[in-house]
């Protein structure tokens, strides 16, 4: 891989992750986008699994004390249920089907009953949003912004929805590399060992800079600025769908 296209992935990385360090999404799906670029669907998944596992991991350190374990362990037995499901079918989707999915799922839960809107703190959903997220993140290519939705309506403050997200989502990228990685030609053999310890170091330095943002920022604030980077985030993504389906590879 050219040293220019390492230099855009690295900054990429280094961006997204201070992101991702403010809202607890959006960062992702903007890295994945990227990353699709220049990788095949498996190999930009691992990496991409990779990067978000280290980044979620260093958010849940910095914000361990607000995480709502009552929420995390239900969003684990969902995932891990429909995880075993999808993988004894083992589906790879297309680059289309990925952004297409990234662009139109945020759009979905606008279009929901009042009495079915998300809330992760209602008693059965983290069992239903742990499937349905799982479900998004291996077929869709990334699903933040809807686990975001679920967080979004609830009455948590901001700390404790970046913290108990981010405990979700390293369970969920863990998910992802098992699930990537046990296909063939998984890993792009042009991108070094050494990067990935690059990316990693990226990932824990933007998380780290965007919790001082974080703790100056007000709830409205974060609610408010949340909605707006999802929605610009999901126009680009699925315009990039559009082209893709329109003009082939």
């Amino acid at each position: 891989m050219a040293p220019a296209v390492l230099a855009i992935i690295a900054v990429t990385i280094a961006v997204t992750s201070f992101i991702s360090g403010i809202f607890g999404m959006a960062g992702g799906i903007i890295l994945l986008g990227v990353l699709l670029l220049f990788l095949d669907v498996a190999p930009a998944m691992m990496l991409f699994g990779t990067i978000q596992m280290a980044s979620n991991g260093w958010r849940s350190v910095l914000w361990l004390r607000y995480v709502d374990w009552s929420i995390v362990w239900r969003y684990l037995i969902g995932s891990t249920l429909m995880f075993l499901a999808l993988r004894s079918v083992a589906i790879i989707p297309s680059k289309a089907v990925i952004y297409l999915g990234l662009g139109l799922i945020p759009f979905a839960a606008d279009f929901l009953p009042k009495r079915l809107t998300p809330d992760i703190t209602r008693p059965g959903a983290p069992y239903i949003c742990g499937a349905f997220i799982i479900l998004l993140q291996l077929l869709a290519g990334a699903a933040g912004h809807i686990l975001d939705v679920f967080f979004q309506k609830s009455r948590m403050d901001r700390k404790s929805i970046v913290a108990t997200k981010a405990v979700t989502q390293v369970a969920g990228h863990f998910y992802r590399i098992i699930y990537f990685g046990s296909f063939a030609a998984t890993f792009d053999e042009s991108i070094p060992l050494w990067a990935y310890v690059v990316a990693i170091g990226l990932a824990f330095a933007g998380t780290s800079t965007a919790a001082l943002i974080l703790h100056r920022m007000t709830d409205e604030g974060f609610r408010m600025w949340s909605r707006r980077v999802t929605i610009g985030v999901s126009v680009t993504y699925l315009a990039r769908g559009l082209w893709l389906v329109a003009v082939p590879a």
